[in-house]
């Protein structure tokens, strides 16, 4: 049964998807078959996926595509939440925390129900509200 509470989404799953021969690709495809509701994720999320798919014209085409028929739900506004996301960053500085990962822990904070589907280890690492563990999804 698919869930509809939506999910967090972190640039690895979402390039995964798009790049049939990544790593990954099988598996991020259930991810988002499996969860019907809302794609949430952020700015820097999509600019990462961008960025990593600049040489791949076909795919970068179809992540044009899922922005221009509003796939994912980019109501998070990095001006709103900056001093909370400078704290994160400070916070992990040791790690480096990336804007993108910084984004995600605290609309994690912002969507405490809701999983975020990563491909990226630094979340077991990374808390919420400064304790409190992310729930992820991963592949095994």
């Amino acid at each position: 049964m698919a869930a509809s509470q939506g999910i967090l989404l972190d640039t690895g799953p979402l390039v995964a998807y798009l790049v049939a021969d990544e790593q990954h690709h099988r598996w991020a495809t259930e991810q988002f078959m499996r969860h019907d509701g809302p794609l949430i994720t952020c700015e820097a999320v999509v600019s990462e996926s961008w960025f990593l798919l600049r040489h791949l014209p076909r795919h970068l085409a179809k992540l044009r595509a899922m922005l221009a028929d509003g796939i994912f739900d980019l109501s998070f506004h990095l001006e709103d939440e900056a001093a909370s996301i400078s704290a994160l960053m400070d916070r992990y500085d040791d790690v480096p925390m990336s804007l993108a990962d910084a984004c995600l822990v605290r609309l994690s904070e912002l969507h405490p129900k809701l999983p975020l589907v990563t491909l990226d280890s630094d979340f077991k690492i990374y808390r919420r509200h400064g304790r409190q563990m992310i729930p992820v999804i991963s592949p095994s």
